[in-house]
């Protein structure tokens, strides 16, 4: 029994997802670093930006609680077409846009299946690695300094 066309969109969709959301957090340099190593990407156009903007942050009392604005951050975003007509987007936190550049353009290429399997294990994958050690860095340091309240656990 095949998959439901749906399923397959879905599935296509959090893949997307999570390239894009690797290449926000990558930068320019850790982008460029891993494109040294392989085939340049193709030609594309800029269709918007990159431009820099600010949006609102929201948040929530107690993470459920009725909805506040928090302030303002600064964003860049960018959209490119491929010269077979494939759109990509980037949207970064921060001023990067070189970033958002190749972020767009690394989009656009990984929607390709031929380039996918290629772009993911030289730039993506390696790039995911790295952002991955450095959350578990962070973990290892704020675990180191946690203070345990022995008086706390025991009267309870």
């Amino acid at each position: 029994m095949s998959a439901e066309p749906n399923d397959e969109r879905r599935r296509a969709d959090d893949e997307r997802r999570r390239w894009m959301g690797i290449l926000a957090r990558a930068g320019a340099a850790g982008i460029e670093a891993r494109l040294a190593e392989t085939a340049p990407l193709p030609p594309h156009t800029r269709l918007r930006g990159p431009e820099t903007g600010l949006v609102m942050v929201r948040g929530r009392a107690g993470g459920d609680g009725a909805p506040f604005n928090l302030g303002e951050m600064t964003v860049t975003r960018c959209a490119v077409r491929l010269e077979d007509g494939t759109v990509g987007h980037a949207y970064l936190a921060g001023r990067d846009r070189r970033g958002a550049e190749l972020a767009a353009a690394l989009d656009a290429a990984l929607q390709d299946p031929v380039r996918r399997p290629a772009l993911l294990a030289a730039v993506v994958e390696p790039l995911a690695a790295k952002q991955t050690e450095a959350r578990a860095a962070t973990a290892r340091k704020a675990a180191a300094t946690r203070v345990r309240f022995l008086a706390m656990e025991t009267t309870r």
